[in-house]
């Protein structure tokens, strides 16, 4: 079974639109900041798109852009700014920043209230004791795909190949907090095959262009690929895809081609769910920005009203 991220973003977003005018109907339009600094192609995509939904979901959204040249305490003081505004509900400082600055700095300038990559300390920490809170998008898009398409959580066995802040911890916490028995793997874990083969549930997030070939497969396995990973060489795109006319011709077209961390020939064979890279994992992400966007505002709302 293909997990298509496509189908569930287009559920998200329009059981938002309707949060969204609920929200206007009281007198509040939700707001979101995006704080872009210097001119990262990628980076700038990102925003684009995150700009784009808000417009289509009636967001207040405002692109702030300082130069890549701005210091650590410029942007903190950016943000600072927009803590105090009652317009703003969310604020995302895009990533990755400069070199020259300290990104941990910059989020913990974040008001949690206003956080909505839920990457503040404090509300990984809510994540981790099961509290309320703004929980990271990729994260919180895995478990709502999970959820969408009936894939039992409880019980079964979950394998993380990644421990990054942004999506190895957060969701190994989120698929426990599901009742499922959580293993996290990394660069130094030994029999790596041996381990992932054991899950019910794969979460490949490492950033390894088709690391995750068959043998590391169970039979049946739900595969969830976080990967997003150019590639521009020509022979390992023809390796990765067994010499695929429509691929190589796609590569040709384009300079590169897109992969995930899971060998894309052999996840069709031997999984029983699975992401694509495109169009799985990716379009979840903005999607739950949108909707940690509106309970921001639907927090501040309530505030309002038991002033």
């Amino acid at each position: 079974m293909l997990l298509d991220g496509n189908r569930v973003r287009g559920e998200i977003l329009a059981e938002c639109r309707s949060r969204v005018e609920a929200l206007k109907d009281a007198g509040h339009r939700p707001g979101l900041a995006v704080i872009l600094v210097g001119n990262d192609p990628a980076s700038e995509i990102y925003v684009r798109n995150k700009i784009k939904t808000c417009q289509e979901l009636g967001i207040y959204s405002e692109k702030l852009t300082p130069p890549a040249t701005a210091t650590t305490e410029e942007i903190v003081a950016l943000v600072e700014g927009l803590n105090g505004r009652p317009d703003i509900d969310g604020i995302l400082p895009q990533l990755p920043l400069p070199p020259q600055m300290d990104p941990k700095k910059v989020q913990l300038a974040v008001s949690p209230d206003k956080d909505v990559d839920g990457l503040h300390p404090l509300n990984l920490g809510r994540l981790a004791a099961n509290l309320p809170g703004p929980r990271p998008c990729t994260p919180a898009g895995i478990l709502e795909l999970l959820r969408r398409y009936q894939i039992p959580i409880a019980g079964r066995h979950a394998v993380v190949v990644g421990r990054s802040d942004l999506v190895g911890k957060p969701v190994a916490l989120l698929l426990m907090h599901q009742h499922a028995t959580v293993t996290i793997c990394h660069s130094r874990t030994p029999n790596l095959a041996e381990v992932c083969a054991r899950a019910d549930i794969l979460v490949a997030a490492m950033g390894r262009p088709a690391l995750i070939t068959r043998e590391f497969i169970k039979p049946g396995a739900t595969v969830i690929d976080v990967g997003t990973n150019r590639i521009s060489d020509r022979e390992e795109a023809a390796r990765i895809f067994r010499n695929s006319a429509a691929k190589l011709e796609e590569f040709d077209r384009k300079g590169s081609l897109l992969v995930g961390d899971v060998d894309p020939i052999d996840v069709v064979d031997v999984a029983g769910a699975y992401t694509p890279v495109p169009g799985g994992v990716g379009p979840l992400t903005i999607s739950m920005l949108m909707v940690n966007t509106i309970e921001a505002a639907e927090r501040e709302l309530g505030k309002a009203c038991f002033a």
